[in-house]
C-alpha cells in the first residue's frame, strides 16, 4: 500500500486524476484545490450541469481549513456516524471554485478506509471522490464493475483492493445550514 499511496500523490501532485478505492465505492478524484483537475473529471464524466462533488478528508480537524464555519452538529455527526456519512457544508473555502454549489457549499466526508485516510493525510489536501461511472449511467459497486472506458481515461488506476466482490452502499448524506438547520438528502 505505501508504494500505490507514493505513485498516487506522484499523479495528484500533477494535476492527474485517479482511480481509487474509497469507504464507499471506487471513486474518480483529483487534488480539490487544483481547477484544472476538477474540470478534467467534469470532463471526463461528461457532466455538464456542473453538479458539484465531495471531497474525502482524513480527519475532522481538518474541516475548519475548508469552511468558513463549521456547524456545532457536526462533530458530533462525524463522531457518532456508523456507516460512511458526507455532510454538506454552508460556504467553503480554499478549494477549486468549480467544486463548488452555486451556494458555495461542499460535500465532505471524513473517510475511515484504510487507503483513502492515508492517502489523505500524506497528500495533505482534500480529494475529491465522486462515482467511477459516467453521468448518468449506474454506479458500479466494485472495481469489476468500473467500465474499461473508465479505466482508460483516467492519469492513474490504483492497484490495491481491485479484486474485492463487496458491495457497499454509497454514503448517508446530510445537508448542514447556519443555525444546526440540516436536511437528510440519502440515509
Amino acid at each position: 500500500m505505501i508504494e500505490e499511496i507514493k505513485k498516487t500523490i506522484e499523479v495528484l501532485r500533477a494535476g492527474g486524476i485517479i482511480l481509487y478505492p474509497t469507504d464507499t465505492v471506487w471513486g474518480i478524484g483529483c487534488d480539490a484545490t487544483n481547477e484544472q483537475a476538477v474540470q478534467k473529471i467534469f470532463n471526463l464524466k461528461n457532466r455538464k450541469d456542473k453538479k458539484a462533488m465531495l471531497i474525502l478528508i482524513d480527519n475532522a480537524a481538518k474541516l475548519q481549513s475548508y469552511l468558513d464555519e463549521v456547524p456545532d452538529m457536526a462533530w458530533d455527526l462525524i463522531e457518532f456516524a456508523e456507516k460512511p456519512l458526507t455532510i454538506i457544508y454552508p460556504d467553503a473555502k480554499n478549494l477549486a471554485s468549480n467544486l463548488l454549489g452555486k451556494d458555495k457549499s461542499i460535500g465532505i466526508r471524513v473517510t475511515k478506509e484504510d487507503f483513502s485516510k492515508r492517502l489523505c493525510e500524506q497528500f495533505r489536501k482534500p480529494i475529491v471522490s465522486t462515482s467511477a461511472n459516467f453521468s448518468g449511467e449506474q454506479t458500479p459497486l466494485n472495481f469489476s464493475e468500473i467500465s474499461e472506458d473508465i479505466k482508460s481515461k483516467v492519469d492513474y488506476v490504483v492497484n490495491f483492493r481491485q479484486n474485492e466482490l463487496s458491495k457497499p452502499k454509497p454514503s448517508s448524506i446530510i445537508k448542514l445550514g447556519k443555525g444546526n438547520l440540516f436536511q437528510m438528502i440519502r440515509e
